[in-house]
């Protein structure tokens, strides 16, 4: 080990820390972890699971070297904590000590700004039980394999020590930390890891945890032994001005994480894409959540870009957050500045005339109006498809689930995104469980500034009563609650039935309905009898099956059947009506504002988004609007197939 190996694994060690109950300084080790910011502390889930799964808020001590202090679990990324069985993408939790920060001064690792899984060579760090006390390790240890999106595979022939779980693991070559010990093979060397890139998976808390880390960093703060982790990372460390040093990166970091945070992850893509002069980097698009992450994207093989390249960056985002309002001027003097020391001054009207691209330039201000978006058709727009399949032979109704993404642009088909990998699916009361974290990461990295992406869910017709609508991510309840998928964005289902080439009446009528402006409500069971299936074929293409009750239950069943049979691809219903065949009293109304909002169309692709307009209302408590509280939309553009059956998953989905 060199000198300045050796000087960073002391950096490490002065960050690394182990969890263990309160009291009794004899008790055993839980595990390791490492501070990340101030205050905040990376383990592994599966560390206290056993020891918080009773009680999330219990106080724990976080100790290390010539350092003690109580803690509780700020965050983690378990679905279900009963489980027994962690996976790599779930096997992260945060730790907060108690108190403020400054009680407790300590040393924090350094976090690369790009996301990527590591191959090769590194040193694993923890704490191992003696005996007689809890000691330091750090193990040579090296990366020879990958596992799913998260997943570090470490060389068999490597042993870890029992209580290193939770640990930092080192990459000497970049002085930064690149994941943290998962386990070691039971009764075998070798272990697994998580790849630091989880930990974007944290939504806000990680915006807030390495805003806090860039700041940190960005103080210039020194260890004991005078050492900074910026001081000893490899690559550039000053010379001519045209690389992108480490101490350029930790300036740049600590400015970022003083500004507003991008609206959304497209935002992010698209000023590194301009940054990188259209070029694009090579594999897939990790989740964008901060500034940090775009300046993460400007690098080919490991190594960073050109400063040039880096400072455009910085541009594109001073004039995105300026021409809407915020302050930036600490941010454009040090790009001024650091431009003033890069060589190729013939270059530097690339910086200084970076201007944002049409899309991202303001809008101008329309007051309140609301604005209705179009569903998409084909080549119009990007949206997220879910399928729900059948598992077949199930006793009770489960589902195998695959996330499927389009972008729109008109020149490929719609990719396979994540898939259902259990064995016998979700339940119907599994859905959201199973779905929230990765259709969560799906649309955050797609969503854009006042424009999140439509979400479409694909299942059998039997099931059009799913309250897809009211989904939320850690339960479902009314709309009042503005988290809901169908009050931030159009959701609509789709007939599972219909996956595979549209037969002539379904493409027949939509081609006659898309032209159309104006429609009207149809209640095929406003006579006592349910009407014939010839009735819904020759029914005028203005008219649009209305009913105010499930459509999953009879007699709603029989007519959303003959519906489909007869190639309708729109249709309303009353997720939560009643099924007997005398309406009550509300069912009048539910069928006057029915006909209201199909009257106002100004054309068919526009009802989704209308629709969404009308549940944002009730999620804000505006009076005249809970009619549309339960109601479900079935538009199903056959323009549009679904995926087919047999399709393998993409390899970078993101």
């Amino acid at each position: 080990m060199n000198e300045r190996h050796e000087r960073l694994c002391e950096l490490v060690r002065s960050a690394t820390v182990h969890l263990m109950p309160p009291g009794d300084d004899g008790a055993p080790l839980w595990g390791s972890g490492f501070f990340v910011a101030p205050g905040w502390v990376l383990t592994a889930a599966h560390v206290l699971r056993p020891h918080l799964e009773a009680d999330r808020d219990t106080v724990f001590r976080v100790r290390g070297e010539g350092f003690d202090s109580p803690a509780r679990l700020a965050e983690w990324l378990l679905t279900d904590a009963r489980n027994r069985t962690v996976p790599a993408e779930e096997d992260m939790a945060l730790v907060r000590l108690t108190g403020e920060p400054e009680e407790h001064p300590h040393e924090c690792v350094w976090l690369a700004d790009r996301a990527s899984l590591h191959s090769g060579p590194l040193k694993a760090c923890g704490y191992y039980p003696g005996p007689p006390a809890t000691r330091f390790r750090i193990v040579d240890a090296e990366i020879n394999g990958h596992e799913d999106t998260y997943g570090l595979i470490i060389r068999p022939d490597i042993d870890l020590p029992a209580g290193v779980s939770g640990g930092p693991l080192l990459d000497p070559a970049t002085g930064a930390v690149v994941g943290l010990i998962k386990s070691r093979r039971r009764q075998q060397d070798g272990g697994k890891a998580v790849a630091l890139s989880a930990l974007r998976r944290f939504g806000d808390t990680y915006r807030t945890v390495l805003a806090a880390h860039d700041r940190w960093h960005g103080a210039e703060p020194q260890a004991t032994t005078g050492d900074n982790w910026i001081d000893l990372q490899g690559g550039a460390a000053g010379g001519d001005g045209e690389r992108w040093t480490p101490a350029d990166r930790r300036s740049a970091l600590r400015l970022l994480a003083e500004l507003p945070p991008p609206p959304d992850a497209p935002t992010v893509e698209v000023l590194a894409v301009k940054a990188r002069s259209g070029s694009r980097w090579p594999g897939g698009t990790p989740e964008l959540l901060t500034w940090r992450d775009g300046a993460g994207l400007l690098y080919e093989g490991g190594q960073p870009l050109g400063a040039l390249t880096f400072l455009r960056y910085l541009k594109y985002v001073q004039e995105y957050l300026r021409s809407r309002g915020a302050d930036c001027a600490e941010l454009g003097a040090w790009i001024d500045r650091r431009l003033r020391g890069e060589p190729n001054k013939a270059m530097h009207d690339f910086v200084r005339e970076a201007g944002l691209p049409e899309a991202l330039r303001p809008a101008p201000d329309e007051a309140t109006r609301r604005i209705v978006i179009p569903y998409p058709g084909p080549g119009e727009g990007a949206v997220v498809t879910v399928l729900l399949d059948p598992v077949i032979g199930a006793q009770s109704p489960r589902f195998f689930w695959q996330l499927w993404y389009g972008d729109g642009d008109g020149e490929g088909e719609p990719e396979l995104y994540e898939a259902d990998g259990s064995v016998g699916g979700c339940s119907p009361h599994e859905l959201v469980q199973c779905l929230r974290g990765p259709l969560g990461r799906l649309l955050r990295a797609k969503d854009r500034q006042g424009r999140p992406v439509p979400l479409e869910v694909a299942l059998p017709a039997e099931h059009f009563d799913t309250e897809v609508h009211r989904w939320r991510f850690d339960d479902i309840a009314a709309l009042h609650d503005a988290r809901h998928l169908g009050a931030r964005r159009g959701v609509v289902l789709r007939a599972l039935e219909r996956r595979g080439e549209p037969d002539k009446l379904w493409d027949d009528r939509w081609q006659a309905m898309s032209g159309r402006r104006g429609f009207r409500g149809w209640r095929p069971l406003a006579q006592a009898a349910v009407p014939s299936t010839g009735s819904y074929r020759d029914a005028d293409t203005d008219r649009i099956p209305v009913l105010c009750r499930p459509a999953g239950r009879e007699p709603g069943r029989t007519v959303m059947r003959f519906a489909l049979e007869n190639g309708h691809g729109v249709a309303l219903w009353h997720v939560d009506g009643h099924a007997s065949r005398a309406c009550t009293p509300e069912c009048g109304t539910f069928y006057a504002k029915a006909e209201e909002l199909l009257g106002a169309l100004g054309s068919l692709a526009e009802l989704p988004d209308r629709l969404r307009h009308l549940r944002q209302d009730v999620s804000e408590r505006r009076t005249g609007r809970g009619w549309a509280e339960p109601v479900a939309l079935l538009y199903d553009d056959p323009r549009r197939p679904l995926p087919p059956e047999e399709t393998a998953v993409l390899d970078a989905p993101l």
